[in-house]
């Protein structure tokens, strides 16, 4: 559904985007993620047909964005970081207006209908937007994006400045539009991409880091396996056992206690499958395990290695880009 090839963006003597390439399924949710400054609003700019790029393209459903702006852009629904409301204008008066300043042809009573209704707006169509909370706020620049029924939905910071029970909200509303349309959704919160993403991009100083499913992401950083584990028994003669193990590099007591089993996490050699031997060590010492399941890394854990990698790859290249 969407093609990114090759984005290089400068201004001046920056270099904003230096490469960047990735592509997102039909119906598929991505979180574009990195930290402030990193190249997602730039990204998302030329996405939209908002900035030109210096290099590289950007193909929509196989419609070309520099080639066929018009075309592409009706294909897409942007919400920018800041929603381009107008503050005195009611609810309906302002969807009207989008709808007729995208020269929308779809009817115009049931579709808009159907927008609020998705959006949960039906209740504040009267009300003027400056009266509105900040999450309905949020709800109304959803709810322009969705005018023509865009195949692709690209949202930049959706839940910025929302409260916790907003955020679930706008939550809630993003994956029930990824039933039906391909959605990107660019943010710096990390849980926020763990919550509604199927797959992530994470960027950094405008290149590209990672690009990989979700519950896989932390497999790119080719750390070695944790494990973490229940084990009744006395606490230190346990560890000890368990450093003992083939494959354990590290062992150490977490403090945890649930009934007669302390808890445990150990790190195995990367590639090695020590399970077995770990079963096996405890069998011979009578020392129960009462659970066991591997831990993998977080996303914020994997979002500061990859930052950090990148950080000493750029300086073993010589400093910043030119």
């Amino acid at each position: 559904m969407i093609e990114v090839s090759g984005l290089v963006k400068t201004f001046g003597s920056f270099t904003a985007l230096d490469g960047v390439s990735f592509s997102v399924g039909e119906r598929e949710i991505l979180g574009f993620l990195g930290p402030n400054g990193a190249g997602k609003s730039t990204t998302m700019n030329i996405m939209t047909g908002y900035l030109s790029s210096n290099a590289g393209s950007v193909k929509i459903d196989g419609v070309d964005m520099a080639e066929e702006p018009g075309r592409a852009k009706k294909l897409i629904g942007f919400l920018p970081e800041q929603p381009p409301l107008y503050a005195d204008m009611k609810v309906d008066e302002y969807l009207n207006f989008v709808y007729e300043l995208k020269g929308c042809t779809l009817s115009r009573a049931a579709h808009l209908e159907e927008i609020c209704r998705v959006c949960r707006l039906s209740e504040v169509r009267g009300r003027l937007i400056k009266n509105l909370s900040k999450g309905y706020r949020q709800r109304v620049g959803i709810a322009q994006a969705l005018v023509g029924n865009p195949k692709v939905l690209i949202f930049d910071e959706p839940t910025v400045g929302l409260d916790p029970k907003q955020i679930i909200e706008v939550r809630n509303l993003i994956r029930t539009l990824g039933r039906t349309h391909t959605v990107i959704l660019s943010t710096h919160i990390l849980s926020e991409a763990r919550a509604v993403c199927d797959r992530i991009v994470i960027i950094n100083e405008g290149r590209v880091l990672a690009d990989e499913r979700t519950d896989s992401i932390s497999r790119t950083l080719n750390e070695n396996t944790r494990y973490g584990l229940k084990i009744c028994g006395p606490q230190k003669e346990v560890a000890e056992a368990l450093r003992a193990v083939p494959g354990v590099l590290r062992a150490e007591i977490t403090g945890e206690r649930e009934r007669d089993s302390f808890a445990y996490r150990i790190e195995c050699e990367n590639g090695y499958d020590t399970r077995k031997n770990v079963f096996f060590a405890m069998a011979e010492k009578g020392y129960a395990i009462v659970g066991m399941e591997e831990e993998g890394l977080s996303l914020e854990d994997v979002f500061i290695k990859l930052t950090e990698t990148s950080e000493k790859d750029k300086k073993k290249g010589g400093g910043a880009k030119k």
